[in-house]
């Protein structure tokens, strides 16, 4: 077999080992609640799927399109910045669609990063801001996260210990899988840190509106400076329901957005026009759809974390996200993330992802995305209960 220098460089695919478990159990006619995968599971609200179904009609929508998406897409990615965080952006150059977050990060590695230069990435982390630098040949330096940790402070340590000095920084807040959550100030500094040092920041976004109890995410580019040195990220997936759409954009720094566009311009022809019309009509639509969504993980989170704590397992409810990050209770730990997620399938009929598939760090958590209704986590919680 041929060597496949890339591929080398990744890691065995840890949630893939809890799926094939869940998918033989399920295969033996086991009722198995699946917290595993973030995806959502309520449907596109029905003014965007009618706008799409219109705009697949038209024959000329059938054609290829724009890699960096259609002119009125982008126009209405920048207004949506506009009236949500009063960031002014250039949609000619400061905004460009992306087929995904995933995708859109994964084709700006390839743009910035090559051998030698390194990323500083959070860990835990969501696992494309790892290896998406991987894949481009570049190397990423773990920057420790977690309740006990002050992220900023392990932020410089970690620029200061490394040289060659890293190239640049991937965050994500309100993170995933921790969901930990930041105020303005944590941005300011990283933006002042960012143009001492000449390094690239680039802000995964994709929870922004999913937000508990009074808190309200801020957007990186919401401070002064910040396009000098950075881009910011967005998906569709979360907020609209759209995870199966793949509608995301990323906005900011013209040279980082003018490196992607060259790159997508090589490797894709954007989105179905079709979707790009719909999702026009998601950024520009009523907000309503959002909200209603939002309070349903609110109370999908409020369900899980009151049912966990109240049989014994300590879980402090999250201000953000679609997730619970939960610590793995006392008698449990030294299993692991992986055995103990194992046993949760086995013995409870319930699916999580191993805190270990998220990077050094992780081991003692597991991931619980909110994507049963309340039904199905009452009924998770009473067999969790069982083992307990």
């Amino acid at each position: 077999m041929k060597d496949f220098p890339r591929i080398n460089r990744l890691p065995p695919y840890v949630f893939g080992i809890v799926n094939d478990l869940k998918y033989q159990a399920r295969r033996r006619g086991e009722d198995i609640i699946d917290f595993g995968m973030g995806n959502p599971d309520m449907p596109t609200p029905k003014h965007i799927i009618d706008k799409l179904c219109e705009a697949a009609r038209k024959a000329p929508n059938h054609r290829y399109s724009l890699s960096k998406g259609i002119y009125k897409l982008r126009l209405a990615i920048t207004d949506w910045y506009k009236r949500n965080f009063d960031v002014d952006l250039d949609p000619e150059t400061e905004a460009i669609a992306t087929i995904g977050s995933k995708e859109g990060i994964s084709h700006l590695a390839l743009a910035i990063v090559g051998p030698g230069d390194s990323v500083m990435v959070p860990t835990p982390t969501y696992p494309i801001h790892t290896y998406a630098f991987i894949l481009a040949n570049g190397d990423v330096i773990q920057v420790p996260m977690g309740k006990d940790e002050d992220f900023f402070a392990n932020l410089l340590d970690t620029f200061k210990r490394n040289w060659p000095r890293p190239k640049a920084l991937i965050i994500n807040f309100p993170h995933n899988p921790t969901t930990a959550v930041v105020e303005i100030e944590f941005f300011q500094k990283v933006v002042d840190f960012a143009r001492e040092h000449d390094v690239i920041v680039i802000h995964d976004f994709a929870y922004a509106d999913l937000v508990f109890d009074g808190y309200q995410a801020p957007s990186f580019l919401q401070v002064p400076g910040a396009k000098e040195v950075g881009v910011e990220f967005f998906t569709l997936s979360k907020s609209y329901n759209m995870p199966g759409w793949r509608v995301g954009f990323v906005v900011g720094n013209k040279e980082l957005i003018n490196a992607l566009a060259r790159v997508k311009s090589y490797q894709d022809y954007g989105m179905f026009q079709p979707i790009q019309i719909a999702g026009i009509i998601a950024l520009n639509g009523p907000r309503d759809c959002v909200e209603e969504i939002r309070k349903t993980y609110m109370k999908r989170r409020n369900v899980l974390c009151k049912g966990l704590n109240r049989i014994g397992w300590n879980i402090e409810p999250p201000k953000a996200t679609m997730f619970v990050w939960a610590e793995i209770p006392d008698q449990f730990k030294k299993m692991g993330s992986l055995e103990f997620s194992k046993m949760l399938l086995d013995k409870a009929k319930v699916a999580v992802s191993p805190g270990m598939g998220f990077g050094e760090g992780g081991d003692h958590f597991v991931r619980i995305a909110l994507v049963e209704n309340e039904h199905r986590i009452r009924q998770a919680i009473r067999g969790i209960k069982e083992i307990f």
